[in-house]
C-alpha cells in the first residue's frame, strides 16, 4: 500500500477533485494549496504577500538569485523553502495526498510513494472550469486563464526542481481525465496504490 500519493495537474484537468477523492477512499489527509499557508505561518511570513507569489517564478529568474543566502531571498525563493519543509515532513508522517506544489520531486526519494500526473485536452477543460469554477467567463478568457496557469506552472517546476512539468519520466503514472473520465482516473489510482 502506497502511503503518500502525489498529483500534478493541468489546470481545469480534475487533479484537485481525483486527489480528494483518492484521500477519502483510503482515510487519508488531503493537502493542496493550505500547505503555503502553513508553510508561511510556521515560518513567520505574511501570509497575503505569500498567496500572491504562490507558485510564481522569481521575477529575476536567471539572474543568479542562487547566489544569495536564505534571509537574503526574496519571499518567493523563502516560500519554495518553507513550503519543500512542510512536505517532506507530511511525506515522513505518510498517510496522505498532495495536489501540486512540486510534491513529486520533493518526495520522489520516498519509498511507498506513488506520483501521478492528470492532463487533458485543453477544450475539455475550458468546457469544465466554465460549467463549475468559471461560470461568468467567456470561453475565450477562461482558455487563455489556462495556457496563463499552465505556462506559470512549467517555468515554476523547472525553476525550483530538475524537472519538467508534466513529462512522463517524473511520474509513475500519467492519466487523461478528458479521455477516460474523472472516475476511471480515481479508480486506477487507487488499485495502483494498494498493489
Amino acid at each position: 500500500m502506497k502511503k503518500i500519493i502525489t498529483i500534478s495537474r493541468e489546470f481545469g484537468a480534475g487533479g484537485g477533485s481525483i486527489g480528494r477523492a483518492v484521500a477519502k477512499e483510503f482515510g487519508y489527509e488531503y493537502y493542496d494549496k493550505a500547505i503555503i499557508l502553513q508553510a508561511a505561518k510556521e515560518f513567520g511570513m505574511d501570509v497575503e504577500r505569500v498567496v500572491k507569489w504562490d507558485e510564481k517564478v522569481p521575477f529575476m529568474f536567471g539572474f543568479g538569485q542562487s547566489l544569495f543566502e536564505f534571509y537574503n531571498k526574496p519571499l518567493d525563493e523563502k516560500l519554495f523553502a518553507a513550503q519543500k519543509q512542510v512536505i517532506r515532513r507530511l511525506g515522513e508522517k505518510g498517510g496522505c495526498v498532495i495536489v501540486g506544489r512540486n510534491a513529486n520531486s520533493i518526495l520522489r526519494e520516498f519509498d511507498n510513494s506513488l506520483h501521478v500526473f492528470i492532463g487533458a485536452d485543453p477544450y475539455w477543460r475550458m468546457k469544465r472550469m466554465k460549467k463549475e469554477k468559471m461560470k461568468d467567463f467567456s470561453e475565450q478568457k477562461i482558455s487563455e486563464h489556462l495556457h496563463a496557469v499552465d505556462k506559470m506552472r512549467r517555468k515554476y517546476c523547472s525553476h525550483y526542481t530538475d524537472t519538467e512539468f508534466g513529462v512522463a519520466e517524473y511520474y509513475d503514472l500519467c492519466l487523461r481525465s478528458s479521455s477516460i473520465g474523472e472516475e476511471a482516473c480515481i479508480r486506477i489510482i487507487c488499485d495502483l496504490a494498494k498493489n
